[in-house]
């Protein structure tokens, strides 16, 4: 879908607005596309909350340098977790509708929602409930995924997309560079089709479907608890509730003379904290620095998916290296 939306050279290349922490695959594929990357910035204060006037901020911005064209939204939110309310989608929309800007939406995790309070709002859904102003002018895609929620779990790899408004003669060219590959991934293809028709009340293996759908998303809801308890326990770390995904996005003080450390191995302070903790305990998380964040808070991305016995585990040696990881550069 980017690549027909891309266009233009100099001023008038197409930028694609992104939230930043972001999903590391958009800043690639911007890259690759000779694309304007436009961050604009998820509001950590108010648990990664998206703000139609940072998104005002950025595109007035970006106007400077390139042609905002796109505006990606991810909810529910990776790495950040955070799941957008009713009312901060049709914000969007309206923003979208009035910039005349094609709106993609990254919904892959949407049956993973955990707090109390949070549902997810398809931005197919909200746009049409917003009457034919916006459901026959607004540009959509809408993407989904067999290789996250509680389906392929990051094993079998399938999706799709639903286009909204694409006039018909760009959803043309669209189908012709979709053609182009001839060699699609057929178990994914079976399992994309079992997500979109799952069993349904009556027929055989429903119950088993429903037992085992919700013991998976139990489960995380579990741990997705316990990881946000267990690290906001842990002096010089704080993690905002996790709404939704399967990650958890803390925020880590790191002492000024581990900073000056890092600089001088020539590495950003939370990848240095991240080298350190793997060598340590062996366990793996992704520094902040490759989502991007704001200019002196440092994070890292870290899965909930490791068994409930292993994760508090896990959270544990965590918790560890970080309170001697303050005392050593203290």
């Amino acid at each position: 879908i980017l690549k027909i939306l891309v266009s233009g050279g100099g001023k008038s290349r197409t930028g694609v607005m992104i939230p930043i922490p972001q999903y590391p695959l958009y800043s690639a594929a911007i890259s690759e596309l000779d694309a304007i990357q436009v961050n604009y910035y998820l509001d950590e204060e108010n648990c990664w909350a998206l703000d139609v006037n940072e998104l005002r901020r950025s595109l007035n911005e970006a106007r400077a340098y390139c042609n905002p064209k796109v505006l990606c939204i991810i909810n529910p939110g990776n790495p950040t977790g955070q799941v957008q309310s009713r009312k901060c989608i049709e914000d969007v929309i309206h923003f979208a509708w009035e910039d005349k800007l094609f709106l993609l939406a990254d919904e892959v995790y949407q049956d993973n929602v955990y707090s109390e309070g949070c549902q997810f709002h398809s931005f197919k859904k909200i746009l049409y409930e917003m009457g034919p102003e916006y459901y026959n002018n607004v540009e959509l895609a809408s993407f989904h995924s067999t290789s996250k929620g509680y389906m392929g779990e990051c094993g079998y790899r399938g999706g799709y997309m639903e286009v909204i408004n694409l006039h018909p003669e760009i959803k043309g060219q669209l189908v012709k560079l979709l053609s182009v590959r001839i060699c699609p991934p057929v178990s994914g293809q079976a399992a994309m089709d079992i997500v979109v028709n799952p069993p349904i009340p009556g027929e055989e293996s429903y119950s088993q479907f429903i037992k085992e759908k919700e013991s998976v998303l139990n489960n995380l809801a579990k741990k997705a608890k316990l990881t946000e308890d267990m690290f906001n326990k842990v002096p010089g770390i704080h993690c905002n509730p996790l709404q939704g995904a399967m990650y958890a996005f803390p925020r880590i003080f790191i002492p000024s003379k581990a900073i000056e450390e890092a600089k001088a191995h020539k590495m950003a302070p939370d990848m240095f904290y991240c080298m350190k903790l793997l060598e340590e305990t062996g366990i793996c998380v992704v520094p902040g620095s490759g989502f991007g964040q704001r200019e002196g808070s440092y994070h890292f991305r870290m899965t909930i998916l490791p068994p409930v016995d292993k994760l508090k585990i896990l959270l544990e040696k965590v918790k560890d290296f970080h309170i001697k990881f303050l005392e050593k550069y203290a």
